[in-house]
Order: structure tokens, then sequence, then C-alpha cells
């Protein structure tokens, strides 16, 4: 069985990358922050790993619910209600 290494994952050549998703994080959890009842610590903003990348979760908004996921795979920020 071939053993199989990690890619090489350089800050340098992906910083601005990285500032983008660190930019755009922040805004789907004031997005969350402003939704979602206060926990203490804000623990309520928290985003979740899934499958294709990092998820809000569900928050609910009047009479509907949506949510903010952060698409790494097909590279697309997703608000599914």
């Amino acid at each position: 069985m071939k053993k199989e290494n990690w890619p090489v994952l350089s800050y340098q050549d992906a910083k601005r990358t990285y500032e983008t998703i660190h930019l755009w994080t922040q805004i789907a959890g004031k997005v969350k922050l402003t939704q979602m009842p206060w926990i203490n610590h804000s623990w309520h903003t928290t985003l979740f790993v899934n499958p294709r990348g990092l998820t809000t979760g569900d928050i609910p908004s009047e009479n509907k619910h949506f949510q903010i996921n952060f698409d790494f795979i097909d590279h697309e920020l997703q608000v599914i209600t």
C-alpha cells in the first residue's frame, strides 16, 4: 500500500484566501449572533465542520429557518432556507 503525503499548505501562497475566509466567517458569525438567543461566552455563534466545509447550522428567523454554508469543495457560500 502506497503511503500518500498531505499536500504542502503554504501560508504565504494562500494568505489572501485565508484572510477572505476569516472575514466571511466573521460575517456569518455576526448574522448568527443577532438571530440566536444569547448563551454565555457567545457559544451560540460557533461554526460547525461538515463534510464540505463549515456551517452555521439551523438559525431561526421569524417564521422560517436558514443556515449559512461555506462549501470549500465547490467554492460556494450558500444560504439555505
